[in-house]
């Protein structure tokens, strides 16, 4: 199913079939390759490269390590379709969502791109006659990326291209699940390096590993940066563990994500915004909608339009003319399902989730996507499910939207769906959604590189992509220069 894909993307056929750890599809769960699992050893190696690595590209002109990241882009513009092919492969989401991914990578490229001629510092007025202040921004060092199986490829080009730009080089770990996707990004970039023809070895390395290779990346000293992508049970574990030895992390974990449905909303449009976001990726998106908060007034009308469109999407194999794949594995199945059952001791009144597909694939997880109508926002509501499940809750006046929006441990994605422009702007005021993303009038999945992508609370405050991101993978450093034959100090004070 993947061997073809693979060699045509410049992978060893010895890197996914010689290994004793088994890799399946999530389409209908067969085995599809077989990889080794780097020891501890072997990881330790990597990072000594790596480091090695980073102390001859820091001195490279941003500019020119732009160009290797402009090369890297037109590398995945050639491979785009077996490169999406591949992720839809082995992440079960549907083919059209595995060419938007590698899209996002193309796209983040030539952000990064631009960035490397834009790494721009301050000029600061000193006091001090004579003098003149300055802020810069320098390499940081070995940046360590740890990435999920739901975006097996962009979360690393987020931070691998920014990195690079900024003079760092680069390790990574992805998910177990999804280590195939990887080797080819491995290989795709390596072919770049070839056309670049002066990048250092070891720039960019690819760590096929368990639990215990992340550990060795966490705790090592010489990786100041862990960029993490989750579970907030994860973010628990890494983030003290890097901040012990003062360490700095992005955090990227667990979304539990509303929707404010008003009645003033275009229902047309708001249905449809429904629908992508809570059933896009077989809800495994950190920015899934998983929460439907809407107006007791329109809350019957808005439930029948949502069970009219779920009944209409076609769920299968995700390489075929399907909206909705398959889960990733089991143990998610068995998460929705018990997830839906206390949902039902709650008080809650469940339309769907039921297993798809089973005769067929019989050692896959198809699911319908649930609709969950809840008498409030229970214990389970709270917690962040990762599959399509859409708890609905009703509120009465536009404070208690706000509160139910923000009374969730998680803090990512938000949106509200309202023609009144005094909702819109309190919605994403101070005083509205407490979450690092806030929309108006459209969902809470499909961001843009533009935008820097993160969130608050339990989501884990880290920010990557757009904006002025690229400031975590630099270390700042405030100059001061003293052209005068004088040497006055700071704050007047003497000291002859």
């Amino acid at each position: 199913m993947v061997d073809g894909l693979l060699k045509g993307l410049g992978v060893s056929e010895a890197a996914f079939t010689n290994g004793g750890y088994p890799i399946h599809t999530p389409i209908d769960g067969s085995q599809i390759a077989s990889v080794t699992l780097e020891s501890k050893a072997t990881v330790a190696q990597k990072i000594d490269l790596a480091h090695q690595a980073f102390l001859a590209w820091r001195d490279v002109p941003a500019p020119r390590r732009g160009e290797l990241v402009r090369v890297f882009g037109e590398v995945l513009r050639k491979n785009k379709e077996q490169l999406g092919e591949l992720v839809s492969v082995e992440t079960g989401k549907i083919f059209q969502e595995g060419l938007g991914e590698v899209q996002e990578m193309i796209d983040i490229c030539d952000f990064a791109v631009g960035l490397s001629r834009q790494l721009y510092g301050l000029t600061i007025a000193s006091e001090r006659p004579g003098h003149h202040m300055r802020e810069t921004w320098q390499p940081l060092g070995v940046v360590g990326v740890i990435s999920a199986f739901n975006f097996p490829a962009a979360v690393w080009a987020w931070n691998t291209t920014l990195a690079l730009v900024c003079g760092n080089s680069v390790l990574w770990k992805p998910s177990e699940k999804t280590p195939l996707t990887a080797l080819a990004c491995q290989a795709l970039f390596e072919q770049a390096i070839k056309i670049f023809g002066s990048a250092p070895e070891g720039l960019s390395q690819l760590i096929i590993g368990d639990r215990e290779a992340g550990e060795v990346l966490v705790d090592d000293p010489r990786i100041p940066l862990i960029s993490a992508t989750g579970s907030t049970r994860m973010g628990r574990e890494v983030g003290p563990r890097v901040a012990a030895r003062f360490g700095r992390t992005i955090l990227e974990l667990g979304g539990n994500n509303a929707m404010i449905l008003a009645p003033s909303a275009d229902l047309d449009l708001a249905v449809r915004g429904i629908l992508f976001s809570a059933v896009g990726t077989a809800g495994q998106r950190c920015t899934t909608l998983r929460r439907l908060i809407v107006h007791r007034s329109i809350k019957d009308e808005v439930v029948a339009r949502v069970k009219a469109a779920y009944a209409k999407v076609r769920i299968g194999d995700p390489r075929k003319d399907n909206l909705i794949g398959p889960l990733i594995d089991k143990q998610a199945f068995e998460s929705m399902q018990g997830a839906l059952s206390k949902a039902r001791d709650e008080g809650g009144q469940v339309f769907g989730g039921e297993r798809q597909l089973k005769e067929q694939y019989p050692n896959a997880y198809y699911v319908a996507p649930a609709i969950v109508e809840m008498p409030g926002q229970s214990e389970v509501v709270r917690h962040e499910t990762f599959a399509p499940i859409l708890y609905v809750l009703t509120y009465d006046d536009f404070e208690q939207a706000l509160r139910l929006n923000n009374e969730v441990p998680q803090g990512l994605s938000s949106c509200i769906f309202t023609l009144d422009v005094r909702e819109a702007e309190r919605f994403q005021s101070a005083s509205g959604s407490d979450c690092g993303i806030a929309n108006v009038n459209i969902g809470t999945s499909g961001a843009e590189i533009g935008g820097a992508f993160g969130g608050e609370k339990e989501t884990g405050g880290g920010r990557e992509s757009g904006s002025d991101s690229w400031k975590a993978y630099m270390r700042r450093q405030t100059n001061t220069v003293n052209y005068s034959r004088e040497l006055p100090l700071a704050q007047g004070i003497v000291f002859d």
